[in-house]
């Protein structure tokens, strides 16, 4: 009955993301975003739900989480001055793992500003689920980068969340430890943390089933450390007992999914043996909620997989199936040889034994019996004002752009805001239908400085 309902799916794109590059053989390729939107596109995905292209976050958006010193040198550094601000560097712990490259505010701005605007679209009603696949980014911390992440777009858009929700359930399924967003609300119990992870001598080296919260956010954080191997079973096995036991205990008003592609088999960084419809399963389950839902990327390394895996997921979102064979498109060739949707399971060692998981799954289900549903009224730390766009601020902006903009037929602001209808048109987002237009053009990334 459940799944049944017809949900309103919002999706966050930005074309310049996939102009962004870490460095030369670093694993984290932005790229992987561009070939999930092309899958998205050729599989007609785009004529059932509502395409945006976010407000990149500003300086004042990120700093209503992270360090304002530190966010201001994220603004200012570059590859050309990054050798006169070594120091900052180390203080801030951006090199080798977090580097420096062109673009990287940019970057932070683009991923964060999805996952701020698909939260603030779910809080006005705008939506069912909002999906940002720019966005998971979950080990940024207050006052550092860590790996491969600067800005903590999740903690953002919980933050957003928390202004509407009373209780807000994080869940993440990336092959790493959640780090950066358990830390962040460590000490609440608006906020409950769940993360699925390997663990013991792999990055970040958190995660213990012991670690649980302090203060007023004691057992509202959920840790399940894995080992190799984990397959299809055994996670749908531990996710839906412990998922199912988190909604009935904590009752959350609205979810946050990472859905970190690193855990699918095949992964150049994981060790986990999931299909992709092992991991799309989360999604499924946890959409069956019907409760306002932002759906993440995260990491993933091998990037044929991570477009697959997310555009299924996206095919989930919407309630479309998608046929085996992948659509002949400009990036076809990176699917070969067998140009198949699924990504399929091997026959590794699953290190993770039944026993195992049961023990595992018995001491985050006693914890859970110490969860009420009834939290703290108010957490010193939100933002006021929401970080995303108002209904009068959109509509402001769109009475400035007329202004400014008389003999323009269509301005850029009007194609950024264009949506596709059930027929493949472009149009309005909000329902007009008196101009037909392709999507955007690229914003010209900022001049370093």
């Amino acid at each position: 009955m459940r799944n049944t309902i017809k949900h309103r799916v919002s999706y966050f794109y930005d074309s310049d993301v996939g102009d962004f590059a870490y460095e030369p053989g670093h694993p984290m390729k932005p790229h992987r975003i561009r070939l999930t939107h092309a899958l998205v596109v050729n599989y007609g995905l785009y004529k059932r739900m509502e395409i945006f292209r976010a407000k990149p976050a500003s300086r004042h958006d990120m700093t209503q989480f992270h360090n304002d010193d530190y966010i201001d040198f994220l603004y200012r550094v570059t590859p050309e001055n990054m050798d006169h601000l070594r120091a900052e560097q180390t203080k801030y712990n951006v090199g080798s793992d977090s580097p420096v490259f062109d673009g990287l505010f940019d970057f932070c701005g683009i991923s964060a500003g999805g996952s701020m605007e698909g939260a603030s679209r779910l809080n006005r009603g705008k939506c069912d689920i909002a999906i940002n696949w720019a966005g998971g980014l979950h080990h940024a911390k207050k006052f550092e980068a860590s790996g491969f992440c600067y800005v903590n777009d999740i903690v953002l858009a919980i933050l957003e969340l928390l202004r509407f929700h009373r209780r807000v359930l994080y869940i993440d399924i990336d092959v790493h430890h959640g780090d950066g967003v358990e830390e962040a609300f460590y000490k609440t119990d608006r906020v409950m943390t769940v993360s699925l992870h390997k663990y013991g001598e792999f990055f970040p080296g958190t995660g213990d089933v012991r670690d649980v919260g302090v203060a007023r956010g004691k057992n509202h954080s959920v840790n399940f450390p894995l080992k190799d191997g984990i397959d299809d079973e055994s996670y749908k096995y531990i996710f839906e007992k412990v998922i199912g036991k988190v909604m009935e205990t904590y009752r959350p008003e609205a979810i946050v999914l990472q859905c970190g592609a690193d855990s699918l088999n095949g992964d150049k960084l994981g060790s986990f043996n999931l299909s992709s419809a092992g991991h799309a399963n989360c999604v499924s389950f946890v959409k069956s909620f019907n409760l306002p839902l932002l759906v993440l990327g995260g990491g993933g390394y091998t990037m044929r997989n991570v477009a697959r895996a997310w555009s299924y997921e996206t095919g989930i979102c919407v309630g479309k199936e998608m046929f085996e064979e992948i659509p002949y498109h400009e990036y076809y060739g990176y699917y070969g040889p067998d140009f198949k949707l699924a990504i399929r399971p091997s026959n590794a060692e699953n290190r993770n034994s039944r026993q195992y998981l049961d023990e595992i799954t018995t001491l985050i289900l006693e914890n859970l019996k110490q969860v009420t549903f009834a939290p703290a009224v108010q957490m010193s730390d939100i933002p006021q004002q929401s970080m995303g766009m108002t209904d009068e601020e959109e509509a402001e902006q769109n009475d400035l752009d007329e202004d400014k903009n008389k003999d323009v037929r269509i301005t850029q602001h009007r194609k950024d805001k264009m949506v596709v209808d059930e027929d493949g048109y472009v149009s309005d987002s909000e329902g007009e239908d008196d101009e037909l237009s392709p999507r955007p053009s690229k914003r010209r990334m900022r001049l370093n400085q």
